[in-house]
């Protein structure tokens, strides 16, 4: 039975606004993060979920919650950023995913590390959820092993692919799991 997940990513943080990676690091939408996020919530009033997951990190929760406050969320650590270790809160340019997919991050994740705690999630709705509809609200690198174990595709492609390169954001990215 397929099971229907709808990812989105968390608005613009103050950290994102300062050119710095935030990784396991708590820190609050800004202005723009929080216009994001309500905007989000009016292009995607249409759909409907039959759960939905955030991280346990803050802005994704603020994010969810601002864009559909009419949602029970389930905070799950598994949707975590990955850890950067010793650059959480850093300058961005010190993290460099192609250098990170199998080598972790000083005292943080590889990730492939992400990639594993994101498999066990997937397991888990598919055995607890299945042929539902999944919200997701969470970050880079949990939706960049998404694509990898949905679609079958090495970390590599799915880093050349990433929206983020390509500059083709939208309102929510869907998957199917089966």
């Amino acid at each position: 039975m397929q099971t229907k997940i709808i990812y989105f990513v968390h608005g613009t943080t103050y950290d994102n606004a300062s050119d710095k990676c935030s990784g396991w690091k708590q820190v609050e939408l800004n202005e723009l993060g929080k216009e994001q996020a309500k905007n989000l919530g009016n292009v995607t009033k249409e759909l409907k979920f039959d759960v939905m997951f955030t991280s346990d990190l803050i802005r994704a929760i603020d994010s969810a919650d601002i864009a559909w406050p009419e949602y029970e969320k389930l905070q799950d650590k598994r949707l975590r950023e990955c850890n950067y270790g010793d650059y959480d809160g850093e300058d961005k340019k010190l993290v460099v995913y192609e250098e990170h997919i199998n080598k972790p991050f000083p005292n943080g994740e590889s990730l492939k590390d992400v990639e594993n705690r994101i498999s066990d999630f997937i397991n888990y709705i598919k055995k607890e959820y299945p042929g539902k509809t999944i919200a997701i609200v969470a970050h880079r690198a949990p939706q960049l092993a998404i694509e990898v174990l949905t679609k079958g595709i090495t970390l590599e492609q799915a880093l050349e692919k990433d929206w983020r390169k390509t500059k083709s954001w939208q309102p929510g990215w869907e998957y199917i799991i089966e």
